[in-house]
C-alpha cells in the first residue's frame, strides 16, 4: 500500500512541542511522480510551505540502494518534516530507478549511477514545470556522486544554483567531474564526516581543492549515516545556511509553537 502524506494526524498541543526525530510540522504534501526521458516512472513526495514565499526548493538524491538508502534516508525524511514549516523551503524527495520505501517502487532497476543520470533530469525538470525556485542538489552519500557527476552539465547545470553534498565517497565521480564544477563556478557545500567510512575531512579537503568555489566543513563526531539528531539537526541548519541568502548563523527552532503530528516509522 502507498503511503499517502495526507494520513498525518494533526493536533494543537497547548504548549510548545520540542522537535524530535519523528515530529512532523504542518506543510502541503503530495505523492508525485517523475517520468524519465528513458520512459520509467520514479515515485516522490513533494513537500511545500504551507504559505508564503518558498524561499529555496531542496531536490534530493537518496544513498546508495543497494545499501539501504531511499527516498525515506533519515536525513531527507526530517528536512521534508521540518523545512517548508522552519524555513519556508521545498523538499523533493523520489526513488531512483528500481528504489523501493513505503510511498513505492520506481520503475527500471540500478544501474551504478549510470543511468541514474535521466533520474536527476528528471527531477531537475519536474521541479522547474512546477515553478519552484532557488533550486539546489542536495547529494548524500551515492547521491552526491550522482549531484558530482550530472549537476554541472546540461541539462541540470542551468536549471540549479548549487549543491550541497553529505558524506561524499568520491567513488565514482571523478577529477573530471570536480573540474566541471570548478568550471561552472556555482557553489558547491561540502559537508564530511570526521569519522565517516570512506572519505574523512582531510582528504576530501585535498580532493575538493580542485574546485576553488567548494566549502568543505567537517563535522567534529559525525559518522557517514549521520545517526543522532544532534547530527541530523547539524545538516539541516548548514543546508539552509547555504541555500538562503542571509540566514548563516540562524539556527533552526528547536521547538515549534502549533500543530503537530506525530511519523510512525
Amino acid at each position: 500500500m502507498t503511503f499517502d502524506p495526507a494520513s498525518y494526524v494533526f493536533t494543537q498541543p497547548s504548549e510548545p512541542t520540542a522537535i524530535r526525530a519523528s515530529t512532523v510540522l504542518p506543510a502541503r504534501r503530495e505523492n508525485v511522480e517523475l517520468r524519465t526521458s528513458d520512459g520509467h516512472r520514479l515515485v516522490g513526495e513533494l513537500a511545500l510551505p504551507e504559505s508564503g514565499e518558498i524561499k529555496a526548493t531542496l531536490i534530493t538524491l537518496h544513498p546508495l540502494p543497494t545499501h539501504g538508502g531511499f527516498m525515506d534516508s533519515h536525513v531527507y525524511r526530517k528536512a521534508s518534516y521540518r523545512l517548508p514549516a522552519l524555513a519556508g523551503i521545498a523538499v523533493l524527495r523520489f526513488n531512483t530507478r528500481g528504489t523501493s520505501s513505503p510511498r513505492g517502487t520506481s520503475g527500471g532497476a540500478f544501474e551504478e549511477g549510470v543511468g541514474e543520470r535521466l533520474d536527476v533530469e528528471a527531477a531537475v525538470r519536474f521541479a522547474v514545470d512546477r515553478g519552484l525556485p532557488n533550486r539546489w542538489l542536495v547529494g548524500w552519500s551515492f547521491g552526491t556522486e550522482l549531484a558530482l557527476m550530472y549537476g554541472a552539465t546540461e541539462p541540470v547545470a542551468s536549471e540549479i544554483e548549487g549543491a550541497v553534498l553529505l558524506s561524499p565517497p568520491l567513488h565514482r565521480a571523478t577529477d573530471v567531474h570536480l573540474k566541471e564544477w570548478a568550471e561552472t563556478a556555482k557553489p558547491l557545500k561540502v559537508l564530511v564526516p570526521e569519522h565517516d567510512d570512506y572519505l574523512q575531512p582531510a582528504a576530501a579537503a585535498a580532493r575538493f581543492a580542485a574546485v576553488p568555489q567548494a566549502q568543505v566543513v567537517g563535522v567534529d563526531g559525525a559518522k557517514h549515516l549521520w545517526v543522532g539528531e544532534k547530527y541530523a539537526g547539524r545538516v539541516l541548519n548548514e543546508i539552509v545556511d547555504e541555500v538562503i541568502p542571509g540566514s548563516a548563523g540562524t539556527a533552526l527552532p528547536l521547538e515549534w509553537d502549533g500543530p503537530v503530528a506525530t511519523a510512525h516509522s
